[in-house]
């Protein structure tokens, strides 16, 4: 084979990796600028050596994003926002219920526990969105408030401890809850469940004519969902040091702008672990950036609207239509 025989072929293979992350691009484009932008504002913080702690910092994040982008796979309407308030409920049951009043300090227990309570939520809300058709957006929202509320029982302020092992979850151990994403994820993109869970969140219609169970795929979406909860419950837990009834909601409006960001089309059928990554690695540098320019947490919450607005515009497909068109030779 001669070189100029290469050459095209190498070509389309690039063009063919390019169309198939279309829509994670411009995610992909503001991770560079905003990286960059990061190690020169503070390169101390992003040096090879704290890399494990920053990916502990953004660990949480990563990991609600994972969440919420399960559901949003499933279509027509599939939506998690009892991510975020999970999460407090499962950082507070870990530090005040298990760790304060039971004593227990294993990792297998406490692991465990965080991880059978997120699945818990996923049968609770799967069984109200998929099965009942209840509309999710309700159906989530209920459980929002029950978790919100139940966090707040349990533990009315800040309070509590954590052993050293799940602190490690911030620092030199931050890769394991975000790894065990990565492998499960990695798991099911191999297994029919993901074909299913596409076909179904792009025409959930054409899918159910061809035999696929539709509720039972969406439901399992939500048990997903919840199952990697559990694992941004234990990152976050470890990353603050104590049980927090406050800080758990305010993930759910994060993450969802993160996977808007990242390509995770709203309407169910695209997106994935990698533009949900990218998203919520966008949202935590532009957070990093902000932050170094001393910018006000109220300004910070009216980014987050800004980014989801904007990014839902750029990934929809009437204005890609509209933009086409108008570019179009008359």
């Amino acid at each position: 084979m001669t070189p100029t025989e290469t050459t095209p072929r190498a070509g389309g293979a690039w063009r063919t990796i390019l169309a198939a992350r279309a829509d994670t691009r411009l995610a992909a484009l503001l991770f560079v600028v905003l990286l960059v932008i990061n190690i020169v504002l503070n390169p101390a913080r992003f040096s090879p050596t704290n890399w494990l702690s920053v990916l502990g910092l953004a660990a949480p994040l990563l990991l609600a994003s994972l969440a919420v982008t399960i559901p949003f796979l499933a279509g027509r309407g599939s939506i998690d926002v009892s991510v975020g308030p999970l999460m407090g409920l499962i950082n507070v049951i870990i530090v005040q219920v298990l760790i304060t009043s039971a004593g227990i300090g294993s990792p297998v227990v406490l692991v465990a526990a965080a991880l059978v309570l997120g699945l818990a939520s996923g049968v609770l809300n799967g069984f109200l969105a998929a099965i009942l058709r209840i509309q999710p957006i309700v159906a989530t929202l209920s459980t929002y408030l029950i978790y919100a509320g139940l966090t707040l029982v349990i533990l009315p302020s800040p309070a509590g401890t954590v052993p050293a092992w799940l602190s490690a979850f911030s620092g030199w151990l931050s890769f394991i809850p975000v790894g065990a994403a990565v492998v499960i994820w990695l798991i099911i993109r191999r297994l029919p469940y993901y074909d299913l869970l596409m076909a179904v969140g792009s025409d959930d219609r054409a899918a159910y004519t061809s035999g696929v169970n539709v509720p039972a795929v969406r439901f399992t979406a939500y048990v997903l969902a919840g199952l990697f909860a559990g694992l941004a419950a234990l990152s976050l837990t470890g990353l603050i040091g104590s049980g927090d009834p406050n800080i758990g909601p305010g993930y759910t409006l994060i993450a969802i702008a993160a996977v808007a960001l990242g390509g995770v089309s709203l309407a169910g059928g695209v997106g994935g672990m990698t533009a949900a990554f990218l998203g919520a690695a966008d949202i935590f540098l532009l957070q990093s950036m902000l932050t170094a320019f001393n910018v006000s947490t109220f300004v910070l919450q009216m980014t987050y609207g800004i980014v989801l607005v904007l990014a839902v515009c750029l990934n929809s497909e009437k204005l890609k239509l509209y933009l086409r068109n108008r570019m179009r030779p008359q």
